[in-house]
């Protein structure tokens, strides 16, 4: 069931939106070259404790079956297209992409968000897919209009990265976000306008395109956790949670594009 958040619950929602952009802004800075995944997450751990929140992945098990999420952040390298383990042995290339999820739960209630960020000097082909990631989540917040639907979101994203040329990831999806990391609805990054869940006001959503250069399938990995393209092509992934108001979307997790 979708829950409607109140003004006291989207103030809320707003401060440990603030945290989780706060972190993806500190570690903008730190990317470089020969840094490694694990310095990142501690960093980002750092700064979510200090602001008095939790890390809303470490330890999260979304199956009984499952292991527990290892880090803070997930740190996932050109072809990895979410849920990589940060590690204090693996080490950022010049060249490289990185995207990073993090999550923060503050006072009882969750921001998400997620970034990929150039590792030095990129390729044209890489630069562009950032691009193309980003602006392809800048139209999905703009579809999410009080009375549409997540069909529009959806297509809001398809439409604009297929003919491109790019694949979706259509094996995983955004999600609502409140007292949960992740709640109902489902936010996929394809559909058909005008058909889904309605949008209302109060409804809290994380939309987080995840893009790939090559074609539309991917593989997980024997962990049960890290997902990579099948072909080997690279991904990138863009993501803010945000809310449905009567005055048009709002951004909870203000992070600086990078």
């Amino acid at each position: 069931m979708v829950r409607l958040k109140s003004e006291r619950e989207l103030v809320l929602m707003r401060r440990a939106g603030k945290v989780v952009a706060e972190v993806l802004d500190l570690l903008r800075e730190v990317v470089r070259p020969g840094v490694s995944t694990g310095e990142l997450d501690r960093r980002a751990e750092e700064h979510i404790r200090s602001c008095g929140a939790e890390p809303a992945f470490k330890g999260y098990r979304p199956a009984p079956s499952m292991s527990p999420f290892p880090g803070t952040i997930c740190a996932s390298i050109n072809e990895e297209v979410v849920h990589g383990f940060p590690s204090e042995d693996r080490f950022l290339e010049e060249g490289d992409i990185l995207s990073v999820d993090v999550g923060a739960c503050l006072d009882g209630y969750y921001g998400d968000a997620a970034c990929t960020y150039p590792v030095g000097a990129v390729s044209a082909e890489r630069r562009k897919l950032l691009d193309v990631t980003e602006q392809s989540l800048n139209r999905a917040i703009a579809a999410a209009l009080k009375g549409r639907t997540i069909g529009d979101i959806g297509h809001a994203v398809e439409s604009y990265a297929v003919p491109l040329g790019y694949g979706i990831v259509r094996d995983y999806t955004g999600h609502g976000v409140g007292k949960k990391l992740h709640e109902a609805p489902q936010v996929p990054n394809f559909g058909r306008p005008g058909r889904g869940v309605v949008l209302q006001s109060g409804m809290t959503l994380a939309i987080e395109p995840m893009i790939m250069a090559g074609r539309e399938a991917v593989l997980l990995g024997e962990d049960g956790w890290v997902v990579v393209t099948a072909d080997g092509s690279d991904a990138a992934h863009f993501e803010r949670s945000i809310a449905v108001t009567d005055d048009g979307p709002e951004i909870l997790t203000p992070w600086t594009s990078p």
